[in-house]
């Protein structure tokens, strides 16, 4: 019986030798699979350098645009309409103070922003009603500068005038100018006609007042002195209109103008105003005053 059960523990101890050892073979036999496989599979490419360029020319533009103080502000609707140099010249004007003449002129000169010789244009608001009768603003005056501009100027008068306003300096003259209209051909700025002739100058309403070249005696377009009117007309006579929301709106040269001939006409033109003023009105004549080169920021004038 001793024997049997001696055997018998023997047995036991070598079928737990031959599990354990088969346990002990799978597990090495798993982990050996875990290494082929790692072994097997493809190494990871590395970045291509254009990839690498790329991804450090974006970290680059992400920091230039944290650290630039133009990414950061917002421009509202208005402003994202203007342009950038627009904008700043803008920033040399306080929007709220009304300037001196001198001061504004020469402020104005600064913020231009064309390339091109811009105009001075000056715009006047007047304690006016342009809807009665009696207040009516509109006059001629001569600026002692001009205004920088070149003017066509016709005339359309007898033959006994033709002379007298060729040496004037007029550009065309004779009758012959009122078939050119009636054909669309207008090489003109300014037409200017003796009283005689404006019978005739009547069926061109249609045409001729539409853009504003109508002669009227009011602006001193509808003459017998034509080589007066002719020679104003070339030295810088311009008209002067109030507009239907009362405001009067002419240019007094050019940014090319010296500062003193620009306060010159401006002074003119201020002058020409108030000997204009209707004798209805009541209180304060001249409202405001501004002052702008073309496509530039607008300065106000103290009166």
């Amino acid at each position: 019986m001793a024997k049997k059960e001696e055997t018998k523990e023997l047995k036991n101890k070598e079928t737990e030798e031959v599990k354990n050892g088969k346990e002990k073979n799978s597990e090495e036999d798993i982990q050996a699979d875990k290494q082929k496989k790692e072994l097997a599979k493809p190494a990871k490419k590395a970045a291509p350098k254009k990839t690498a360029a790329k991804a450090e020319k974006k970290s680059k533009d992400s920091n230039s645009a944290k650290s630039s103080p133009d990414k950061k502000v917002k421009l509202s609707a208005e402003e994202r309409k203007r342009s950038k140099k627009y904008r700043q010249v803008e920033e040399l004007v306080e929007r709220e103070k009304q300037y001196p003449a001198s001061e504004a002129i020469d402020l104005a000169k600064k913020t231009t922003t064309t390339k091109f010789d811009s105009s001075v244009e000056i715009h006047i608001r007047l304690n006016v009603n342009p809807t009665a009768a009696d207040q009516q603003v509109r006059g001629t005056v001569v600026l002692p500068n001009g205004t920088g501009k070149t003017q066509r100027v016709a005339v359309v008068c007898g033959s006994d005038k033709e002379k007298e306003a060729k040496d004037a300096g007029a550009d065309l003259v004779g009758e012959q100018i009122i078939a050119d209209v009636e054909k669309g051909k207008i090489d003109f700025d300014i037409l200017v006609a003796t009283p005689d002739m404006m019978a005739k100058i009547g069926k061109l309403g249609k045409t001729l007042g539409t853009k504003g070249l109508m002669p009227n005696p009011k602006s001193g377009t509808v003459t017998p002195d034509v080589a007066k009117a002719v020679k104003e007309l070339k030295a810088g006579r311009v008209e002067f209109k109030v507009d239907k929301n009362g405001i009067v709106h002419l240019t007094i040269g050019k940014v090319s103008f010296d500062q003193k001939k620009l306060e010159e006409n401006y002074e003119t033109l201020i002058d020409a105003l108030r000997k204009a003023k209707p004798s209805g009105v009541k209180g304060t004549y001249i409202k405001s005053v501004a002052l702008a080169t073309t496509m530039g920021p607008g300065i106000k004038i103290e009166i």
